[in-house]
């Protein structure tokens, strides 16, 4: 069980995870370059799955999802709330499915590694909360 204060911990954590691993997104320019770089890993260790080339509406998603995930990233490292922690459980569940999905239908198997941590991130973040108590004395009646 977290105690409150191990929790915040974690969000702001998670926060700064998803800020580190998503700044690439943000822009065109940079996913272009973290897009190479995964195309060289995925040669490098000859993972099964394909790295397509994007096209702009393509980049466009892209760009969104980047922004919006640094964006709530932020909130999270600046105000790390419980209910912050909750809701970015269930939204890593559901990147998690769609990683899934798109394991299953050819996408590059570098996906997993994300998924690892996507799934580590939700576990941690649905585990039980309460404030653990200092141990009281025992006086008799």
């Amino acid at each position: 069980m977290w105690s409150t204060a191990q929790y915040r911990q974690l969000v702001r954590a998670s926060g700064w995870y998803d800020l580190i691993v998503t700044a690439a997104f943000v822009t065109p320019w940079s996913f272009l370059a973290l897009h190479g770089l995964m195309q060289q890993w995925s040669q490098a260790f000859n993972l099964p799955g394909e790295l397509p080339p994007f096209e702009p509406m393509h980049m466009l998603m892209v760009n969104l999802m980047g922004s919006i995930v640094c964006v709530w990233s932020v909130l999270r490292i600046r105000d790390p709330q419980l209910a912050f922690g909750r809701y970015d459980a269930a939204g890593r569940l559901l990147f998690s499915t769609w990683q899934i999905y798109a394991l299953a239908h050819g996408g590059t198997a570098l996906i997993g590694v994300i998924l690892f941590f996507e799934l580590a991130w939700a576990v941690a973040q649905l585990w039980p909360v309460g404030e653990r108590e200092p141990i009281a004395s025992h006086q008799p009646l």
